[in-house]
């Protein structure tokens, strides 16, 4: 679901970007500034977890990869807006260092998997866990239900925002600018996987996740009324180990996600895209324009200084959270002793 650059028209981005804007800024908003000292830290936590988990590409139908977002379990225990600035977070380190996604659709590519995927599991998880304090086993089974239907979701917003490209940009003679594929293409063809193994994928690892913090820390499975920073306000912070032994566990082990041979479809590279679409005049102009606007340090989680596949995938793990734990840190302290002088003056 990572859009690249050249995909979608300047215009389809643009208007995503605006989209997201109002995403971000509103779920910004309503992360309290009585909360943000608790919110940086829990952010931080899942952005981390879901930047790893997806690095765990799985094989889909057709000789393509496909994999979890992370989105649902977000949603749950840092509500929609938190999971909004979690994942979003997590998409611009992939496409700012690594390449995954592009930089002119990081607008869409932020909408589609964190604004769309978040409001979806937020509210499927709301509805199933009503009175449902004391059943646990309800409460694996809705997070199980709300990663499924996330993913998928955001699948199709993807697919959709694809598959119109032909019929809304193209040159005089029909010949498509950017995402060749139209909808009767685009939709069955991305759905295909979600709706099987990444959709699978992502009900797994919310529901497991779930029942872990369940028996591990309970207290950030708290819901609040308001609904929009969810245990936010109310659990303690502090002990956020486990979760990041879970998270460095997972670095350890993302070599297993290059396991699974092949792109993902619609993410093709404009010479990849040569050898699965027949195209009389070669990739579409303005996909072979756009699609050089930014060159990633680390494309494809893959230092070129580093000579060993698997150690650089791991390399590329360990920087992205990396960044991710430095700067959670430098907002933190900023913010701080920006209370600390407001304090004083007041």
């Amino acid at each position: 679901m990572h859009i690249p650059d050249g995909y979608l028209s300047p215009s389809t981005c643009a208007t995503l970007y605006v989209f997201a804007s109002g995403g971000w800024y509103a779920a910004w908003r309503r992360i309290k500034e009585a909360v943000l000292s608790r919110a940086i830290p829990l952010i931080s936590v899942f952005a981390a977890f879901s930047f790893v988990l997806m690095m765990f590409n799985l094989p889909l139908p057709g000789g393509t990869t496909g994999h979890a977002v992370g989105v649902a379990i977000a949603a749950i225990v840092l509500g929609p807006s938190g999971s909004i600035l979690a994942i979003s977070i997590a998409l611009a380190i992939q496409a700012l260092f690594f390449g995954d996604g592009g930089i002119t659709t990081l607008g869409a590519n932020c909408f589609n998997m964190a604004i769309v995927g978040s409001l979806v599991a937020h509210w499927t998880y709301k509805l199933l866990t009503i009175s449902a304090d004391k059943a646990p086993g309800r409460r694996i089974a809705a997070g199980a239900i709300a990663g499924y239907l996330s993913i998928n979701v955001a699948a199709l917003v993807t697919a959709s925002e694809l598959g119109i490209q032909p019929l809304l940009f193209h040159d005089a003679s029909g010949t498509p600018l950017y995402a060749p594929y139209p909808l009767r293409i685009a939709v069955p063809a991305m759905m295909l996987g979600h709706l099987t193994f990444a959709g699978l994928a992502e009900a797994v690892v919310t529901g497991g996740m779930v029942a872990f913090l369940q028996k591990s820390n309970a207290g950030l499975l708290v819901r609040q009324s308001t609904g929009g920073t969810s245990g936010l306000a109310t659990v303690p912070v502090s002990n956020l180990r486990k979760l990041w032994v879970l998270i460095a566990l997972l670095m350890v082990l993302t070599p297993l996600g290059i396991l699974a041979t092949g792109t993902a479809w619609g993410e093709w590279s404009v010479e990849e895209l040569a050898e699965h679409v027949t195209l009389q005049q070669g990739a579409p102009q303005g996909l072979q324009r756009l699609s050089s606007i930014w060159t990633a340090p680390f494309p494809d989680y893959a230092p070129a200084f580093i000579k060993n596949e698997s150690f650089g995938y791991v390399l590329s793990a360990m920087f992205g959270v990396g960044v991710l734990f430095i700067s959670a840190m430098l907002v933190g302290t900023r913010w701080r002793r920006g209370r600390q002088t407001t304090e004083h003056l007041e």
